[in-house]
């Protein structure tokens, strides 16, 4: 979930995968703010590039994010999205309707472990699963997977702080066992953390 995410698109249209501009008009047509900001969506198109046979992601909104994913995966990929507001995935459907690749499921976010494990998981939507320790790499991410938690404002500190407390939601990726990860500046006031899951041997 982006801040004014939809508005970055406002000068961008003509220049975006045809899949995306379709996601972007569903968010402004529903009154969703916080799409994937372009930023975002060029590193997950080019990571999608790289997930052979399976991508989910959490926090689907209106479907911008998902777009950037589908217009970057390789031919055969399956996609899985949840989206836990029932109007909010019932309006990226429509924009995916056309792609059997793609399955947009309604409810919490812990739904995309059904389908799993992955190539590529986009933990989204808001917070939903980014520091609770719930969502669990070495399970739902294959040998070599790669997890991408995004919408953080770049850390300035080691470590990093948030509200001059320890920011333990982004430390818990930093610093997951299963993960080897490090964080991303996409924009002055936007970061990700990327981590490949490689087994640990005993």
């Amino acid at each position: 979930m982006s801040l004014h995410g939809t508005d970055a698109y406002r000068n961008a249209d003509g220049t975006l995968p045809a899949l995306v501009a379709r996601a972007v008009a569903a968010a402004r047509a529903h009154g969703f703010p916080y799409s994937c900001r372009p930023e975002q969506g060029r590193l997950l198109r080019l990571l999608a590039g790289g997930a052979p046979r399976g991508i989910a992601e959490t926090g689907t909104g209106c479907g911008v994010g998902l777009a950037w994913l589908a217009s970057g995966a390789p031919p055969g990929t399956r996609l899985v999205s949840v989206e836990r507001d029932a109007e909010r995935a019932r309006a990226a459907r429509q924009v995916f309707h056309d792609h059997p690749e793609v399955e947009i499921l309604h409810g919490d976010w812990r739904r995309v472990g059904e389908h799993g494990p992955y190539d590529l998981l986009v933990l989204d939507g808001g917070g939903q699963a980014k520091g609770d320790g719930v969502a669990d790499p070495a399970r739902l991410l294959t040998p070599g997977g790669t997890l991408v938690v995004d919408d953080f404002t770049p850390a300035a500190t080691w470590p990093p702080r948030f509200d001059g407390a320890p920011d333990h939601p982004r430390l818990h990726w930093l610093e997951h066992p299963a993960l080897h990860a490090t964080e991303l500046r996409l924009a002055p006031d936007l970061g990700v953390i990327v981590g490949t899951h490689w087994p640990r041997r005993p």
